[in-house]
């Protein structure tokens, strides 16, 4: 078999494997978006406000995910060669995922998605050719900007603050910088960085993948849901307490009208 022979067959068995990942992505994605529609767990659980803000951050979080993946491809060996290619190819079949692909634009798009680069390495042992890479890279600089254009027309049209993203852009340098001070991975930074932002310990780190993804959840997740607790508290109090005057007042108003009646 020659070798262009066999560099097309490699294409072809890539673009099948993210055409069938795709496929069943969309098919999961769409069910848990019917079903999430549906429910009511989210006014049950967050306040509006809350969610507002998480909807803001998750596309700050694209974003900055779309200029890491650039960033780890342009300086491979700061990072676990595997650990970039799982991140390459599970982001790539998330936007795969979420386009619209009913549109010529969208469909190159999708093609463009397709991490060759990181199957080759997994599959193939080898990396297919820089032009695609570059290609794959450059555009994911394209939906970088997309998320960020989602961000500000979302906070425009719920009437938002912007200041999250000064907030954001601290947790994200320090995020960089902890990498290169204290020399250490991607996920160490983030889970050192995760600690340390929401005052649980700066060298707080798992000794496995699991573990230290587990800590980052754990970390988040309480820093999410202590902050709805907050809110949710805050609001009842509220609630109940301006309840209370307007029942005062109504009982003043019903016993003006029987003053006035007599």
């Amino acid at each position: 078999m020659g070798i262009f022979t066999k560099t097309l067959l490699q294409f072809f068995i890539e673009i099948c494997i993210f055409l069938i990942l795709t496929i069943i992505g969309d098919l999961i994605y769409k069910k848990i978006k019917v079903k999430w529609a549906k429910s009511e767990l989210t006014n049950d659980l967050l306040p509006e406000d809350e969610v507002h803000t998480l909807r803001q951050v998750f596309y700050l979080i694209l974003m900055a995910l779309c200029f890491l993946n650039i960033f780890y491809n342009l300086t491979s060996n700061t990072i676990h060669i595997y650990y970039l290619v799982i991140f390459d190819i599970i982001l790539s079949l998330y936007f795969a995922i979420t386009i619209d692909k009913s549109t010529r634009k969208n469909k190159i798009i999708w093609l463009l998605l397709i991490p060759y680069g990181a199957f080759s390495t997994v599959l193939f042992n080898h990396s297919l050719t820089v032009i695609l890479d570059i290609l794959h890279m450059t555009l994911f600089l394209y939906m970088g900007k997309l998320c960020y254009q989602k961000f500000i027309k979302y906070t425009q049209s719920h009437g938002l603050g912007v200041a999250i993203i000064l907030l954001f852009s601290i947790v994200f340098v320090s995020f960089i910088m902890t990498q290169y001070s204290e020399h250490v991975n991607a996920l160490d930074a983030l889970v050192m960085v995760s600690n340390s932002f929401t005052s649980n310990g700066y060298a707080v780190l798992g000794n496995s993948i699991a573990g230290k993804l587990n800590s980052i959840l754990l970390v988040w997740g309480g820093y999410v849901i202590s902050g709805a607790g907050t809110a949710t508290l805050t609001a009842a109090i509220l609630t109940r307490h301006f309840n209370k005057r307007f029942d005062e007042l109504e009982e003043k108003l019903i016993e003006r009208d029987n003053k006035n009646k007599n």
